[in-house]
C-alpha cells in the first residue's frame, strides 16, 4: 500500500503574504537544475512522459528519489495507478528528448518516445539509452502538496554512464563538461 499524505495551504493572517508567481519564477530561473524525463507506462501499455527538474534524491538508505508532477496531469494518474516511475537524468545532447517531452516541438503526444532510443525496465517503464543516469522507482509515497503531488519511489534499477548532464538555467538548456574527480594528491 502507498502512504498519502496531503499538505494543503492555508492562509493565515498572521504569516506574510506569499510573492508573486512572477517574481517567484524569475528567482527560481537563477536555480539551475538537470534536466530529467520522468516515465511510467499505463496498463494498456501505454508509455508517458514529461520533461521536469522538480527531481531529487531523497536518501541513500533506502534509496530513494522524489518526483514532482502536476497532480491534474495524465501522468500523476498513471504514476499513481501503476505504483511506479522512471527517471532518465539527460545528457548535454539530448535536448531535444528534453524539448519533444516538455512539449516545444510540433509533434504529438503519441510520437513523444521516438526522440531518443527507448527500451523498458523489467517493470515495463520507460528506459532512454544515453542519458546520464536511468532509474526506475517503485512508489512508496506521494503527498499532494497545492497543484502538485510529490511521488516518493524505493530505487529499484539504475544504469549510469560517463557523460555530462543537460542543465536547464536562467530559462535556457546549458551543460558543464565531465570532469574526473582529483586523485588524493592532485589538487
Amino acid at each position: 500500500m502507498v502512504a498519502r499524505t496531503s499538505l494543503r495551504l492555508n492562509p493565515d493572517p498572521q504569516h506574510p503574504p506569499a510573492v508573486s508567481r512572477t517574481r517567484f519564477a524569475e528567482a527560481l530561473s537563477r536555480l539551475t537544475a538537470t534536466v530529467c524525463v520522468v516515465g511510467a507506462t499505463d496498463e494498456q501499455g501505454i508509455r508517458h512522459g514529461r520533461t521536469a527538474t522538480a527531481v531529487m534524491s531523497l536518501s541513500a538508505e533506502p534509496p530513494t528519489m522524489l518526483v514532482s508532477i502536476d497532480r491534474t496531469s495524465a501522468m500523476a494518474g498513471v504514476i499513481e495507478a501503476t505504483e511506479g516511475f522512471s527517471v532518465a537524468m539527460l545528457a548535454e545532447d539530448q535536448s531535444e528528448v528534453a524539448d519533444a517531452f516538455a512539449g516545444k516541438l510540433p509533434i504529438p503526444r503519441s510520437e513523444r518516445f521516438s526522440r531518443g532510443t527507448w527500451s523498458a525496465w523489467p517493470s515495463g517503464r520507460p528506459k532512454l539509452e544515453g542519458a546520464v543516469a536511468v532509474v526506475d522507482c517503485h512508489l512508496i509515497g506521494l503527498t499532494e502538496v497545492t497543484t502538485h503531488t510529490l511521488f516518493v519511489g524505493l530505487v529499484t534499477e539504475v544504469e549510469t554512464r560517463d557523460a555530462s548532464p543537460l542543465l536547464w538555467s536562467l530559462r535556457r538548456y546549458a551543460g558543464v563538461a565531465a570532469r574526473r574527480a582529483a586523485g588524493p594528491d592532485e589538487d
